[in-house]
Formats: structure tokens, C-alpha cells, sequence
């Protein structure tokens, strides 16, 4: 089932099954992270400006955030050549069926040749820890695994965004193969090229989004699943990448430092900001989110 508009929707999002919480993180060292092209806005002017101590830096410390909210951090080396394999949320979308008979992970096919070989790195991980690894049929093109398609919390259901680097017919497959329902929420800002540089989900009632960066169907369609949603201004949208925060516990948000309005409004939600700086892969088009991929 794959919607597009509220007049699609023919369920209550409470009686899907229950989905768990994944409790591992996967991170890849940024040993190669450097912007030497331009895949994204965001890239532009610069080139050739990370420095590769404080991406180390910013990387531990934001792995330390993770293990001291309690999860499992796991780790894997970049690869020589492959500048953006730390964006780890993109290369697979981890899964698990609400039975927890099965876990696997669908492979993606990236949009950016300079990234295509990043996903057999991944594959190799999840399938030496036991995972099905899951391959799109060759008739599609594009489909960047996580940045794009987000599970709701708490529900076995899928966000899916599209428009920049995932085509909506990945998304029947998915659905078909995992027997998902799937939201679809087109994208039409190329500087919110992901789901997960606009949408952040917190818990299976709230979620954290620029509102700019949807359509006004997308937006009825956020508004009928979630009963609250909190705005990011523009700015912090933008430039800090504030909708890129993570919420990996329904209560803590790991977040670029900065997103003064952002963090504000959390707090007035009751939730716990967890302020870390990414400032060196915001250079490439990437905060928290980007930087990590969560697996049961």
C-alpha cells in the first residue's frame, strides 16, 4: 500500500503492528570524508575545507552521545575514494518484520555515481551479522535507503520521500516485499534533497519539521499521523540542519549546536536536546541524522 494523499489513507495508523525501537547504532569512521565535488547545494564553495581533525573530533563525540544515551554503537572503516561513506543513513534501509521472525536490510542504488560503490561496504556488514540483504530490481534507479524512507516510531510503517534522490517505485517494491504501508512525501527544495534534512520523527504522536520544504499534500499527510508538529524556522532548516537531529529514544534529540529556536521548542515539548557540533560535514550536506544508522 502506497499513499500519496490523505483521501488514500484506509487505516488508523494504531492498528498497524507495533514496531520496536532498534537499539544499535552503526557508524563509519570519516577516514576519507572530504568535499571534493559538488552532489548538493550545500557542497558548494566548499571544496577542499574540511579539517580532518575536527570531523575526527565531532565524530567521536557524537558517537559518545549514543553510547551514553545506552545504545550500541558499532563502527566500520571508510574506504579509500569514497568521500561520503560517513553518511551512513543512506546506503540500506535496515528492517525488521513486526513478528521479529526477520531481519534484513534493502540495498539501495545511489543516485550519485561517486557514491554507487559505498553500498557493497554495507551489505558486507549487515549480511556477516545475519541480515537478508534485500536488492531493488534493476528497474529502478534510485533509492538512498534511510535518508529517504523513515519508519514511523513505534509502527510498522514507512515515510518516503522523493524527488531528488529516490523514485516513488521504489517504494511499491518496498511495500509489496515487506508488506509495509508507505506514505509518500514528494520533495521539491534541492537544498532538502533527503527526507531526513526536513522531516525528524520523536516519538509515534510528534514530529520535528521545516514545514517549507513540503508540499501542502505532504503536509496534510504529516498532520493526519502525528498529533503534534514541531516547526523549524528556516534558518536553522537551512544552514544548521536542525530537522536532521535524531531522536533515538522517544525522550533525548541529538542536534547540531545552535538551533536555538529548535531546542527551545523541544523543551517546551519536554524533550531533551542533546546539542553536539557537526559543523565539518555540514560542508558536505550532512548532520546527526546522515552520520549514523540505526538496526535491531
Amino acid at each position: 500500500m502506497v499513499i500519496s494523499s490523505v483521501e488514500e489513507i484506509s487505516f488508523d495508523l494504531h492498528s498497524l503492528a507495533p514496531l520496536p525501537r532498534p537499539q544499535r547504532v552503526l557508524m563509519t569512521t570519516p577516514d576519507y570524508f572530504a568535499v571534493e565535488y559538488v552532489i548538493n547545494p550545500h557542497m558548494k564553495g566548499n571544496i577542499g575545507t574540511v579539517d580532518q581533525p575536527a570531523a575526527f573530533d565531532q565524530w567521536d563525540r557524537l558517537a559518545d552521545a549514543y553510547r551514553t544515551l545506552g545504545l550500541e554503537v558499532h563502527t566500520i572503516r571508510g574506504a579509500e575514494g569514497l568521500l561520503d561513506m560517513v553518511f551512513c543513513a543512506n546506503q540500506t534501509l535496515p528492517f525488521i518484520t513486526p513478528d521479529l521472525s526477520r531481519r534484513g536490510v534493502v540495498l539501495s542504488r545511489m543516485h550519485a555515481p561517486q557514491r554507487m560503490d559505498e553500498v557493497t561496504w554495507y551489505e558486507q556488514f549487515f549480511s556477516s551479522i545475519g541480515y537478508d540483504a534485500v536488492s531493488l530490481p534493476e528497474a529502478i534507479d534510485d533509492f538512498e535507503g534511510m535518508g529517504d524512507a523513515i519508519w514511523h516510531p513505534g509502527r510498522y510503517m514507512l515515510w518516503g520521500g522523493h524527488g531528488f534522490r529516490t523514485e516513488p517505485s521504489a517504494y511499491q517494491f518496498i511495500s509489496e516485499v515487506l508488506d509495509v504501508p508507505v506514505v509518500l512525501l514528494s520533495l521539491d527544495d534541492p537544498e532538502f534533497y533527503h527526507l531526513d534534512t526536513c522531516l525528524c520523527v520523536l516519538n509515534e504522536s510528534d514530529a520535528m519539521i521545516y514545514p517549507g520544504a513540503f508540499s501542502s499534500s505532504g503536509r496534510r499527510l504529516l498532520n493526519h499521523f502525528f498529533d503534534r508538529l514541531i516547526e523549524v524556522p528556516e534558518a536553522e532548516a537551512r544552514n544548521l540542519f536542525a530537522a536532521n537531529a535524531h531522536c533515538p529514544d522517544g525522550k533525548h534529540v541529538i542536534i547540531q549546536k545552535g538551533c536555538s529556536n529548535a531546542i527551545e521548542a523541544l523543551r517546551a515539548f519536554d524533550y531533551v536536546p542533546v546539542e553536539v557540533e557537526t559543523s565539518e560535514y555540514l560542508k558536505s550536506g550532512g548532520s546527526v541524522y546522515c552520520m549514523k544508522q540505526m538496526f535491531w
